[in-house]
């Protein structure tokens, strides 16, 4: 009795913790379109985590990162099945967590090789054995590239000089962004950037997107990296671009797959993915822009 009681238990969490399509966010007649308080709070904690990781051990963060792409992998998995699409959510894993492995004990170059063999052997391995699943494997590659790969170009700005504050500035820029295209748009929004894409997208946020960045930029490139006052300008202006480029490619994605969010985790800010799609677009030119800034 006891080992039927186990398994039933045993079945029912792994049921639970499979990927799944992602619920559909709460109704809310906010006029910021989200809950806000709980949006603050739950900013705060997330922000927290982060600073305490780079401040006081910085494997702390490498581990943060392999977790927050493990939750993200698995939204994505479950996003996808929405349109009965079926990844390999194990396969994604152990190729995210040995990506993010090689990129801090072995450098960026290994771990890009790394992705390069995961995707090969993934697209010859459904040539040869289950053509059937080609489209299911084709997603999953295109889960790892969106996802794991610009994620260990965060991970390999950690090994650098001021490793530290370059990725303070790398998380700190895109939420200046978000916080300031949000405040400038609901107080002035009123011309669409890509009203087909993104209704709530506007070119008056984006204005507030910059200026904000602009003030973040100088606070961390700028007094915290020790760069001068072009590579704040640069930044300033880069991360908006990019960052709203990575919304925009999240909402065209999510879109396509008929969802609102990617996931529910974070109350009153949707998926794990819904929280870092521009940090994941700002890292890779983040990095080379710093390599080449301080090396």
């Amino acid at each position: 009795m006891f080992s039927e009681k186990h398994s039933s238990a045993s079945l029912s969490l792994g049921k639970r913790l499979a990927p799944h399509p992602p619920k559909p966010p709460v109704e809310t007649k906010s006029r910021a379109g989200r809950n806000l308080p709980a949006a603050i709070i739950t900013g705060i904690v997330l922000l927290g985590l982060a600073a305490l990781s780079l401040l006081v051990y910085i494997e702390i963060f490498v581990v943060l990162i392999a977790l927050f792409l493990v939750v993200g992998l698995w939204e994505f998995s479950g996003a996808t099945l929405s349109k009965q699409i079926k990844v390999s959510f194990p396969a994604l894993l152990v190729a995210e967590l040995l990506m993010v492995g090689v990129t801090w004990r072995n450098g960026l170059e290994i771990a890009f090789l790394c992705y390069l063999v995961t995707v090969v052997t993934s697209l010859v391995a459904v040539q040869f054995f289950n053509r059937a699943r080609l489209v299911d494997t084709l997603v999953g590659v295109l889960g790892l590239t969106w996802i794991a790969l610009p994620a260990i170009f965060a991970v390999a700005m950690a090994l650098l000089p001021f490793g530290q504050w370059m990725v303070a500035a790398l998380i700190l820029l895109p939420v200046a962004n978000d916080t300031g295209g949000w405040i400038a748009g609901i107080l002035l929004g009123k011309h669409p950037i890509l009203p087909r894409i993104s209704p709530k997208k506007s070119w008056e946020g984006f204005a507030g997107s910059i200026l904000l960045c602009l003030l973040t930029s100088y606070l961390t490139v700028g007094l915290l990296v020790e760069l001068n006052f072009y590579w704040v300008l640069a930044f300033a202006i880069l991360t908006p671009v990019l960052a709203t480029a990575g919304d925009f490619a999240e909402s065209l994605i999510k879109r396509d797959l008929g969802i609102k969010d990617m996931g529910s985790i974070f109350p009153g800010h949707g998926g794990m993915l819904d929280r870092v799609d521009s940090i994941l677009f700002c890292a890779p030119l983040f990095f080379i822009l710093f390599y080449f800034a301080v090396v």
